[in-house]
This record gives structure tokens, C-alpha cells and sequence, in this order.
């Protein structure tokens, strides 16, 4: 093999770059929208997924319309809706991200909420959006947008008691110790007064949309957000073996200790003997399995959420489909491997590295795809970094062995932020570990510290790309090419997978 100049390994960092970038520009949510709802002035139309639509809502049959944005994406979501619908009158919502939106409308009350930790603004926007939907009858229509995030951008605990800096460490204890997302999720459900679908209980005679924009796996919808209008099935018990399992106990805060303690810590509201295959936690789901998939029934359910719709307006699937797209427009032979989501960073890369190295024997152009969020558990306080710039690092010192070859992985958030960082996460390639040593970075260091992204920052491999307007979990791109040629990526080819 005829060894790598750096000039040939900056075309495949612009090579990782142009395919992650192009990618998040075809995931449009304006354009998304609009293939699943229309407004024509006092009717909503809802486009079905399996062509037997549209199924038209009146509404002018409604005095009221409530809207609620919640997570990364609520901005742009928000942006989009208010843009679309023609009616105002009765109009008014309550929109939280971590981002205050430039452009806002008087009809909105608009808070910043705080993330990966909530805020003094995430507990105000979930008392907001309580006070306001307990003013919803049934001549009200509630439209929830929500996106990834909004676990901590909004968030209340049940017990009033609890404060926000006791709130804080709740979450940080959660995220640093290593359960995937829906076991984490679990956990915050049975905690806040706006999760596990307490908001939909808030208005239970109110008509009401969800519009999601998933960070978790199709088959567990209800951890978005940590299910704010969804019925949730986990349990009190599920909740206590889950605090049992990653040694919590003892790094909770003494007052949410003893909520979890309580003999009559609250059940979540939902049908705890019936769960619906939308929701089901095994196996392969009818929304994984179309990618387009609404929800109109749930008839084991309580009077609350019953009636309740749920629309996919984007997902993980379109970051895929559209880096395959890009990938082989650039000439690249893909493969798409999802099954390390939820895995520890390291056993992920370990994995995909093996897949990696065995199918470039075959494919000298190749393009390993691979979406979901990894997990790191932190032994100790940790430095500047997020989960794809630790599984960057990790890559980076195996690549070493593999010197002047064609190789570079870019692991990255469809947010833009990893972590406690400005960044979305970070490119190697087998130099990577000797430009950071050259710079006084001690790399295994770097990655037992969990300090990943000052040596990616240092070396100019960190991928900056600001805050997206997206929250469709983490892309990942492997790439061998021994050719090192240029690409170039004619992003008006790129398609949705939830389009046609």
C-alpha cells in the first residue's frame, strides 16, 4: 500500500467533514414537516404514512391552541410551525431550548434552559408549560414539539422540596455512570413532574400532536425527552434495581435518596401491564422498521393519552441515509453498522474498528456508517470532552499501528455539542496520537482524564461545527481510501429517508 501523505489524509478529513456536514443540511425539518402536515387555512392535514391520508383536523372546532417546544431543536421546530399555521387566534405556547431563538413571536413565552445539566430556566419553563396546560379543555388542541435534550432543558422534580442544585447532581450522577439512555431515562421519568408523560396528564381532556424529533433508538420513542406525553411502562421496582445496579445510592443528594426511598414513591402514569408495539423495548419496531410512523391509539391506556397522535418528523435513520448518499457519491463502497449504539465508547470502537479493518481488505474505497450514542462512565472528575471525542481518541491510538495508510474516523453530534464542550466531536487517523505528543500531549492521558477535546482543539482535528438546530444522536464514519483522491458532494442529490 503506497503510504498517505499528509496532504492525501487532509482530503479524507474534508472527505469525513463533507459527509457529516452535507448530511445534517438534508435532514431539513422545515422540508420534514411539510411531508407530514399542511395547514390550509382552518384545517389541518395530516399526510399518513401508509397512503391513506390525509385524515383532516378542524380547527376551527377548537378555541384553543396550545403549543409546547421542548429540547434542542424546539426553536427551529417552533419556527417552522408558527410559519405554517394560519390560525392565531386562541394561539399560545411555551417554547425551552438551550438556545434562545433570535426571531420570537409575543404568543410564545420563550426560556433557555440549561443542558446536560438543567437550569433556573428549565424549572421555570416546565412550571410554565404546567400552569398552561392545565388551563386546556377539550376545545383545546395541544401541539407538542420534541426534540433531544429536553430531559435537562426542562425539567421540575415531584417533589417540590428538591432543589435546582440538588436537581443538577441528580443528573450529573446519572450521566456519569454509564447506563444507556433508556435506563437513564427510567430513572428521570419516575422523578420530574414533566416527564413520563406528566405534561399529557396535565391536560387530559385537551386533543394533542406530538412532532418528534428522536435522539433514541425508533424503538424506545418514550425516552425522548424522557417521554414527556408519552405513557410510560417502566416501574417503581424497575427504578430501584436500576439504583441498585449502578451503585447510585450513594451519589445522590440525601433528599433525592430519600424520594427514590419513599414506600410510596409515585408510579408514572401508564398501563404497566400492556405496552404498545411503538413503545416496546425488544425487538425490532414497527417505526424502526418504516421509519415513517404515526400513532393515532392507545386503547389500554388512560383517558389522557388515547386520543394522542405522535408523528417522526426526522430521525437517526436520516442521518443514514443521507451519509450513504453523500458516501457514494464520493465513490465510496458503504456499510451501514448500528449495532454498538448504546455500547461502552471503548467496546464501540474496539468493534467497529475490527468491521472496519476486515471489510478494507475487500473494499480499498470504503465508508463504515454507523449512528446511536455510545456510553462513558466516568471513574473521576472529568476534563473537557464528550462521548465522540472520547471514541475518537480511543480509534486514534489503535490507528497508530497503522502508519501512512488511507484512514480517518469522525465520530460527531448531530447538535453540534459533545458533552461539556464547543464541539461536536472529533476526526483521527494514524497520526493523530504523534501530532498531540509533538504538541505535549500525552494521549492515553488525555483519554483516562476524559480531556479529549483540548488535544483535538490543539492538533485542528476537533469538528466545530455551533449548535445545528438538530438532535438526531451521533454519526459515525470510518473511511479507508488507499486512492486519498478528492471528493466533492452534490448536496442537491441528498435525500431524506423520510422522504418520496
Amino acid at each position: 500500500m503506497t503510504p498517505a501523505s499528509d496532504t492525501a489524509l487532509e482530503t479524507l478529513h474534508e472527505t469525513a467533514m463533507g459527509i457529516f456536514t452535507g448530511t445534517l443540511a438534508a435532514c431539513n425539518i422545515a422540508a420534514a414537516f411539510d411531508r407530514r402536515l399542511r395547514f390550509e387555512e382552518n384545517r389541518l392535514q395530516r399526510l399518513l404514512p401508509d397512503g391513506s391520508g390525509p385524515e383532516t383536523i378542524d380547527l376551527s372546532s377548537f378555541k384553543r391552541i396550545f403549543v409546547i417546544a421542548i429540547g434542542k431543536a424546539a426553536g427551529p421546530m417552533l419556527e417552522t410551525l408558527l410559519s405554517r399555521i394560519k390560525r392565531r387566534k386562541g394561539l399560545r405556547g411555551i417554547c425551552c431550548s438551550s438556545r434562545m431563538p433570535k426571531d420570537r413571536n409575543w404568543r410564545i413565552r420563550y426560556f433557555e434552559g440549561g443542558h446536560p445539566l438543567p437550569n433556573e430556566d428549565s424549572f421555570a419553563a416546565a412550571r410554565a408549560a404546567l400552569v398552561l396546560l392545565r388551563k386546556a379543555k377539550r376545545d383545546t388542541l395541544v401541539l407538542f414539539l420534541i426534540s433531544g435534550g429536553g430531559s435537562a432543558i426542562c425539567d421540575l422534580p415531584l417533589d417540590p422540596q428538591i432543589t435546582l442544585e440538588e436537581t443538577r447532581a441528580f443528573h450529573q450522577a446519572l450521566l456519569a455512570c454509564g447506563a444507556p439512555i433508556n435506563e437513564i431515562n427510567t430513572l428521570r421519568k419516575h422523578f420530574s413532574a414533566v416527564k413520563g408523560g406528566r405534561l399529557a396528564m396535565a391536560a387530559p381532556e385537551a386533543a394533542k400532536i406530538s412532532l418528534l424529533l428522536p435522539d433514541v433508538p425508533l424503538r424506545t420513542l418514550d425516552a425522548l425527552s424522557s417521554g414527556p406525553t408519552s405513557p410510560d411502562h417502566s416501574t417503581v421496582n424497575e427504578v430501584r434495581e436500576l439504583i441498585a445496579k449502578y451503585d447510585l445510592a450513594a451519589k445522590l443528594p440525601p433528599s433525592v435518596r430519600a424520594f427514590f426511598d419513599r414506600a410510596d414513591l409515585p408510579e408514572s402514569p401508564g398501563n404497566k401491564a400492556w405496552r404498545p408495539p411503538f413503545f416496546s423495548k425488544a425487538g425490532r419496531s414497527a417505526a424502526e422498521g418504516s421509519r415513517r410512523t404515526a400513532v393515532t391509539s392507545m386503547t389500554g391506556e388512560d383517558e389522557a393519552f388515547r386520543d394522542s397522535v405522535f408523528e417522526i418528523l426526522l430521525s437517526s435513520q436520516d442521518l443514514v441515509e443521507n451519509a450513504r448518499t453523500l458516501a457514494r457519491q464520493a465513490g465510496y463502497f458503504t456499510v451501514v453498522d448500528n449495532s454498538c449504539d448504546d455500547w461502552d465508547y471503548a467496546d464501540a470502537a474496539r468493534y467497529l474498528l475490527e468491521r472496519f479493518h476486515a471489510l478494507r481488505k475487500v473494499h480499498p474505497r470504503l465508508c463504515l456508517i454507523s449512528v446511536g450514542e455510545v456510553t462513558v462512565t466516568l471513574t473521576r472528575t472529568p476534563g473537557a470532552g464528550g462521548r465522540n471525542q472520547q471514541f475518537a481518541l480511543a480509534c486514534a491510538l489503535e490507528l497508530e499501528k497503522y502508519p501512512g495508510e488511507g484512514l480517518t474516523v469522525l465520530s460527531a453530534g448531530s447538535d453540534g455539542i459533545d458533552g461539556n464542550t464547543q464541539s461536536a466531536g472529533a476526526i483521527a487517523d494514524p497520526t493523530t496520537a504523534a501530532r498531540a505528543r509533538a504538541f505535549g500531549f500525552d494521549p492515553e492521558e488525555s483519554l483516562a482524564a476524559f480531556n479529549a477535546c483540548p488535544l483535538f482543539t490543539a492538533i485542528g482535528d476537533a469538528v466545530v461545527t455551533g449548535p445545528t438546530g438538530h438532535n438526531l444522536r451521533d454519526l459515525r464514519l470510518l473511511i479507508a481510501d488507499r486512492s486519498c483522491g478528492a471528493a466533492t458532494f452534490p448536496a442537491a442529490t441528498a435525500r431524506t429517508a423520510t422522504g418520496e
